[in-house]
């Protein structure tokens, strides 16, 4: 009976690396299916800032006032560096990253997310409202909540085809310990009897485009396991010809006290 015991414990073991490891893929890929989601827009951003760079060097080149100058060398530091802040945010989300969690503060992630989708959102007339209220800290992975958030500020954009407005909201709640964010849309909404089931595996409420691509029915699967993993929660409402709203609910860390205090101190 031991011996039973310990190759059938051994097959669970492997059981549940195999899934672990399927679960990684699934995460990686649905990662990069977001990066070609966004690979148009960032291009079209660095374009922008290339542009910007090159027009404010020749500017520089023709004056030989020390002002004119000066005013092209900032322009052209300010440019290089969303363009390297934009590069940092890309790279670090789409490579494989570590399963481990940090105190981290939630504003911070919220707003190197903003910046990856913010020119996609322009392109297709989506305004952005943003509000912060308080200075939330959670332990994350941080790699993982930016998938989280990409993913539904994606889903939210691609709701919204003539146009629309996307509210971020980041807020805390020191009674039940829990950080909130909320992500609503101004889209085509989600129907009742549908609703229940938009988290389920390989399910999907998005209509093909003109490729004849439709949703990979992934998206929302690995939004719910990253919640689950960090013992969040996520709640959806939605109204036909209204919109969307998605409301997750992370724990907020004990140390945030600490996290703060350290970040005054470095201001």
């Amino acid at each position: 009976m031991a011996t039973t015991d310990t190759v059938e414990e051994t097959r669970l073991r492997e059981l549940e690396q195999e899934i672990a490891r399927l679960r990684s893929q699934l995460m990686q890929s649905e990662k990069l299916s977001t990066v070609g989601v966004l690979a148009s827009s960032i291009t079209h951003e660095f374009n922008n800032v290339l542009t910007t760079i090159i027009n404010y060097a020749k500017m520089g080149m023709r004056h030989k006032d020390e002002a004119t100058r000066d005013k092209a060398l900032d322009k052209i530091l300010a440019a290089g560096q969303r363009a390297a802040k934009i590069t940092t945010g890309m790279l670090s989300y789409a490579r494989s990253a570590p399963d481990r969690k940090e105190v981290h503060d939630l504003r911070h992630l919220v707003e190197d997310v903003l910046l990856l989708i913010e020119k996609d959102l322009q392109k297709h007339r989506v305004s952005l409202v943003k509000e912060y209220r308080g200075q939330p800290a959670s332990l994350v992975n941080p790699s993982q909540i930016q998938q989280l958030l990409l993913n539904l500020l994606i889903n939210a954009r691609q709701a919204m085809q003539g146009g629309g407005a996307l509210t971020v909201i980041l807020s805390e709640n020191q009674e039940d310990q829990f950080a909130e964010i909320l992500i609503r849309d101004t889209g085509c909404g989600i129907p009742a009897d549908t609703l229940p089931r938009i988290f389920d595996s390989f399910f999907s409420t998005k209509q093909a485009d003109e490729g004849g691509q439709g949703g990979s029915g992934l998206g929302l699967s690995v939004c719910k396991q990253i919640i689950e993993s960090h013992h969040g929660r996520i709640r959806v409402e939605s109204s036909i010809g209204i919109g969307t709203a998605f409301t997750i609910k992370l724990p907020l860390s004990r140390q945030v006290g600490l996290l703060h205090a350290s970040s005054n101190r470095a201001g």
